[in-house]
């Protein structure tokens, strides 16, 4: 079995040319020069690490995409884009059958995973695609199965700093504020607090200015009513080579799904740790 054929959507963006570098280094991936982009986006063409991929505008993607499919056969997208195109991009990935990675947040994830669900594709679909980090959602979901109304009594906050270009709430906050609500905690994704300013992220969270540019940095906070009991959780990440690394663990996971025939299924990156 050769390389895996891959199409990174997303480029010029910073985690889609992230994840070029690294899947370029990897002999396990072939990459395709072609790159769906948004339609503010004016250049032509993008180089990534010696690489020149073509940029396909919205208005020429079916015309494109005909023509890849019809030169290079299946291949697995990637899509780090926007939010405002996810459920758009995947509506396009479901009508070509092509399988697919989605490592964007935002959008309806309700409608994104029923559109993969009714079509004769496959995708992986993870609020966040670093495994450590998908692991402690893991333990969380456990405790909130095994454990509901846990911290019933309890107050929660929640705090996220992204880079200034993140324009959506972290997907990952938005995940456990539903783990902690299971536990018994009324809390709503509307208050979670969400950092976007380089000059607070410097002088108040203390973020490095190095990782201004990419970075993730959660904490969630829980008071009892009479303030004697404190629990925190926090997870920090500089840069995003973290989430790459995860990314090419979920395209392996869902090329050996799709070989296996996985059609109109939905995995996310729980099912890529258990490599079930």
């Amino acid at each position: 079995m050769g390389p895996i054929k891959i199409m990174v959507n997303g480029l010029p963006g910073n985690m889609a040319t992230i994840f070029v570098q690294r899947a370029l280094t990897d002999p396990g991936f072939d990459v395709i020069s072609y790159s769906l982009t948004g339609p503010e986006i004016e250049d032509a063409t993008c180089t990534v690490a010696d690489m020149t991929f073509e940029l396909i505008h919205p208005q020429d993607r079916q015309q494109k995409m005909d023509m890849l499919l019809d030169e290079m056969g299946t291949f697995i997208s990637i899509d780090y884009t926007h939010p405002s195109a996810v459920n758009d991009n995947a509506g396009f990935y479901c009508r070509n059958d092509l399988p697919f990675v989605m490592g964007t947040t935002g959008g309806d994830r309700q409608l994104l995973e029923e559109a993969v669900r009714g079509s004769h594709t496959a995708a992986v679909i993870a609020p966040n695609m670093a495994k450590q980090i998908v692991g402690l959602q893991a333990m969380m979901d456990y405790a909130a199965k095994t454990f509901p109304g846990l911290f019933t009594g309890f107050t929660l906050s929640v705090k996220e700093s992204h880079q200034k270009g993140k324009a959506d709430t972290s997907g990952t906050a938005k995940a456990m504020v539903g783990y902690f609500n299971t536990m018994g905690v009324p809390f709503t994704a509307e208050q979670i607090v969400m950092e976007r300013d380089p000059a607070r992220q410097t002088k108040v969270w203390r973020i490095p200015e190095a990782y201004l540019g990419g970075h993730g940095w959660h904490t969630y906070t829980l008071d009892s009513a009479d303030r004697t009991v404190h629990f925190e959780f926090t997870h920090n990440v500089n840069g995003r080579d973290v989430y790459a690394l995860g990314t090419l663990d979920a395209v392996k996971y869902l090329s050996a799904k799709i070989a296996a025939g996985a059609r109109g299924t939905v995995f996310n990156m729980i099912d890529v740790l258990k490599r079930k």
